[in-house]
């Protein structure tokens, strides 16, 4: 099985994470340069355009979802920002200030949220998702923001396309130009970026690029690792030192000592090696790892990322990222929106 094309950009494709790619990628064309190093944050006198309210948005392109306290929140298509109060059953639309693309969502608390995407875009929230406010954009960079991590309310980082590294000290008001602290010569695309337990920050990307901080991401290393293609995702197993990152055609690699060494994670499916892509992960609240990405794939690790279950739903839809559904349930989002599934990912009601 094949990836879907994405575009070329500068002579390679863009392979951004999940599916932000397809939609990404269009922004991407021709776009050959970075912006000056120091940003300011979105002014008072930019121009506000705020999402159009549809009753049909949990069923559009979303591309991630988190948990914000007992409260679920998702983003995608169009500006959309979604949350729930009943574990999924229900969704309703929050009140957003963008109508591009937004690629992730996190929360530092039940309280505090910040969701990134096209044109650079960093959108804030202090009242668990139900309102928003635009921190920082950058029309010029014509580039997208992919991942966003917060230490705390003050303490943060975005990552995208073209090397970005954007970093703030004080909640998001002011955001600085960090990329030239990796060597990254190439401006490889950063796709994600995740906090490893004790031992600090980890970002993937393009062509199998890695790079750690034991500093809080003051200073980052850059990794040579297992895999050439690209990865699309990071996530800390909630062991010392441990964490797997995946990407493109199932591949799936483990470590536990901080991306030093790596294993590669075997995945069989019904018919074979699992070749699709997987695109997000989550850490449910009893430990288990459960990944998704194409072709409808949801996978499940109860041993710390060992080893791993694979299900794909016969609908193969694709999905770009997961939560957990609070009642042993999952929570998946991308094509078709965010839809509540059992444990294995299967619909409800089904076999």
């Amino acid at each position: 099985m094949s990836e879907p094309v994405m575009g070329v950009v500068a002579g390679r494709p863009p392979a951004l994470r999940g599916f932000a790619a397809l939609a990404a990628a269009l922004s991407l064309l021709g776009v050959a340069t970075l912006p000056a190093p120091v940003l300011a944050a979105a002014s008072a006198a930019d121009t506000v355009v705020y999402s159009i309210e549809s009753p049909k948005a949990a069923k559009n392109l979303m591309l991630d979802v988190v948990h914000a306290g007992k409260r679920l929140v998702a983003v995608g298509d169009r500006g959309h920002i979604l949350y729930s109060d009943d574990q999924g059953a229900s969704w309703a639309q929050a009140k957003v200030p963008s109508r591009q693309l937004l690629t992730a969502v996190y929360f530092v608390d039940e309280q505090h949220g910040w969701a990134v995407g096209h044109d650079a875009q960093v959108l804030a929230s202090t009242d668990g998702g139900l309102t928003w406010t635009r921190q920082f954009q950058d029309l010029k960079r014509e580039a997208p923001l992919l991942d966003v991590w917060f230490k705390d309310a003050q303490v943060g980082y975005a990552v995208g396309a073209y090397g970005a590294l954007l970093e703030t000290t004080d909640g998001g008001q002011h955001w600085e130009d960090a990329s030239d602290r990796l060597d990254n010569p190439d401006q490889f695309h950063l796709n994600a970026i995740a906090q490893i337990k004790d031992s600090g920050l980890f970002i993937v990307g393009e062509q199998g690029s890695m790079f750690r901080s034991a500093d809080g991401g003051q200073t980052w290393e850059r990794l040579e690792g297992p895999y050439e293609g690209s990865l699309f995702g990071v996530i800390g197993t909630g062991q010392p030192a441990t964490l797997l990152v995946y990407g493109l055609r199932g591949n799936l690699y483990r470590s536990t000592d901080f991306g030093s060494t790596w294993e590669q994670v075997q995945l069989n499916a019904a018919r074979g090696a699992l070749e699709f892509g997987l695109s997000g992960a989550t850490v449910l609240e009893d430990g288990s790892l459960v990944i998704v990405g194409n072709g409808g794939s949801v996978i499940r690790s109860t041993d710390h990322g060992l080893s791993f279950s694979v299900f794909n739903r016969p609908d193969r839809i694709s999905l770009s990222a997961v939560s957990g559904a609070g009642n042993g349930g999952l929570i998946l989002a991308g094509q078709g929106g965010v839809r509540v599934a059992t444990a294995t990912g299967a619909e409800l009601g089904s076999n």
